[in-house]
């Protein structure tokens, strides 16, 4: 049962090649708890990006660009399908049921396209600011953290509708043991990521929960709870996030200590 819990977290959250399981209830029992280790695949082949960079003198800007293509090859874009998703319901200023139709609709806005130009710029720069591995590595934390956040967010904030993907994917959930597990990956990222930088470490991990809190407040507000376009909003916001108080907060360091 995890075994095939694992390969239908992978065949649904990534496009890593995994053996076909029966779309079933008992199959997707722990599903959730196997989330993370995407994020973990995708900071570690983000990690080994970077020495590449390094050992064959690559320049800042193609390990940007290059860091920023990571995420979306190994998910298949489907967090930032949320992403665009909710950007366009959001602005578009009218109900709540509204929204959620919107979010339904297969076809991406002006305001998507423009946020989603604006994400990937920023990301990529980010990404080009990256000079230690200390922040790599909290940056590769960010990948999985995320993912446990968001998982967490699945099992415990309210449905934005009675009937959706999420909620048909979660439900057969066991809780409890999801819970204990996302606790654990939130945990030990938190652990990582200050053992690797204390400064740049903490502040990354006051960003994302304070960006959890916000995600609360904002899906209950705009669309009266969550659906999974905006988990996989959160997740995107959180991950950005995570990247730019590390990287600020280690220039601001360097500026402290001269």
């Amino acid at each position: 049962m995890l075994l095939k819990s694992f390969f239908s977290a992978f065949l649904m959250y990534s496009r890593i090649p995994m053996p076909r399981v029966e779309w079933k209830e008992e199959n997707r029992r722990y599903a959730l708890c196997f989330f993370p280790l995407i994020g973990a695949v995708i900071g570690g082949i983000f990690l080994l990006w970077r020495f590449i960079c390094i050992k064959l003198n690559i320049n800042s800007f193609l390990f940007g660009a290059g860091s920023t293509m990571i995420p979306v090859i190994v998910t298949g874009g489907i967090h930032i399908d949320g992403f665009c998703d909710v950007t366009d319901a959001k602005s578009s200023y009218v109900d709540i049921e509204k929204r959620l139709s919107i979010m339904k609709d297969s076809h991406i806005g002006a305001f998507a396209v423009i946020h989603l130009c604006m994400y990937f710029i920023i990301q990529t720069a980010l990404f080009s600011q990256l000079d230690k591995w200390k922040t790599a590595f909290i940056v590769a934390c960010g990948f999985v953290l995320s993912r446990s956040m968001s998982g967490l967010s699945a099992i415990f904030f309210k449905p934005a509708k009675s009937e959706s993907s999420l909620k048909n994917f979660v439900k057969p959930a066991h809780k409890k043991i999801i819970m204990a597990v996302m606790v654990f990956f939130i945990m030990m990222c938190f652990s990582g990521m200050i053992l690797s930088d204390c400064f740049s470490g903490t502040i990354s991990i006051i960003t994302a929960v304070c960006v959890m809190i916000y995600y609360r407040k904002f899906s209950y507000k705009t669309f009266g709870g969550i659906t999974g376009d905006i988990c996989g909003w959160f997740l995107q916001v959180c991950e950005i996030s995570v990247l730019a108080s590390a990287v600020i907060s280690a220039c601001l360091w360097e500026v402290l200590i001269k």
